[in-house]
């Protein structure tokens, strides 16, 4: 799965911050329900205009960003 095809950025829609494309919902508040045990289910109830693949795409967005954080070492 790729996802860009599921997540945008444009600084016209919610400042910038990454949305599943198409909506007003920002990646990190899926992220964040998720985290606070949201199944896919009630995500897909609460916002009826996102798919299985969309809440995928942000947890494959979050995974890539911690895949390529630049972590120093501060001794």
């Amino acid at each position: 799965m790729n996802w860009q095809e599921h997540i945008a950025t444009n600084p016209k829609v919610m400042f910038g911050k990454p949305v599943i494309k198409g909506t007003r919902i920002p990646v990190d508040l899926i992220l964040e329900k998720l985290a606070f045990n949201y199944s896919f289910d009630d995500l897909m109830t609460a916002y009826p205009n996102i798919t299985i693949e969309d809440i995928q795409s942000c947890l494959l967005y979050a995974a890539n960003n911690a895949k390529h954080d630049k972590v120093f070492a501060v001794a």
